[in-house]
């Protein structure tokens, strides 16, 4: 029996991240990833104050087309929000489960936040097939194709991030939490978290404060 014991609490030892290396002086493997992953992370912001700021120049630059009332409702819109809020929850417990070692935490609430995920993504899609139905392309107006643009900068974001979720989910079932996999699941909590940042700004400057 105790022998048994004592396997069983080796096993959870040995599957349980080492998050933190108390009186370790020199730069660990995971703390250098995060700050490089920061970086790239800035350049992204860069894209999206560009996006944004171009935003500001068009956004009545209808050419006597659709305007913004016409094309945007922000009470449609607040669902995909509430997704990728939900997502970003889902995956944020799933941390919580990988500081545990709770291998089966993290898939479980790591597999919530990719069907969110892709719940919003498909939202997301059905909406802009719809804009394209009614002929409201990017080519009608400045307006439209600044809209069109940042939206699906933002769902390529969401898109890449959810492949990258979905290789984690394989991982993480297949080599448990090594260092190399609890470093890209902190990146990609870094990543996922700033596609919900940046879909609330989409959610305050297009579709609340350009329709009124």
């Amino acid at each position: 029996m105790s022998t048994s014991t004592g396997q069983a609490s080796n096993s959870e030892i040995r599957d349980t991240p080492q998050l933190w290396a108390y009186g370790f002086d020199d730069h660990d493997v995971i703390g250098q990833r995060s700050l490089g992953f920061w970086l790239y992370m800035m350049s992204d912001m860069m894209i999206f104050a560009g996006l944004f700021t171009a935003h500001r120049v068009y956004a009545h630059a209808y050419a006597g087309s659709f305007t913004a009332k016409q094309v945007i409702d922000p009470l449609i819109e607040l669902w995909p929000t509430l997704l990728i809020l939900a997502s970003v929850l889902s995956f944020g417990v799933a941390m919580v489960s990988m500081k545990h070692g709770n291998r089966r935490g993290v898939l479980q609430w790591m597999g919530l936040s990719f069907i969110l995920g892709l719940i919003f993504l498909g939202v997301d899609a059905y909406s802009f097939a719809n804009l394209a139905w009614r002929g409201a392309l990017p080519s009608k107006s400045g307006f439209l194709s600044d809209y069109w643009t940042i939206i699906w900068t933002h769902g390529a974001h969401v898109a890449f991030g959810l492949i990258w979720m979905a290789v984690m989910l394989f991982q993480v079932a297949s080599e448990g939490f090594s260092e190399l996999v609890v470093a890209r699941l902190i990146n990609l909590r870094i990543f996922w978290f700033f596609q919900a940042a940046i879909w609330l700004c989409v959610y305050t400057v297009i579709y609340l404060l350009g329709t009124y």
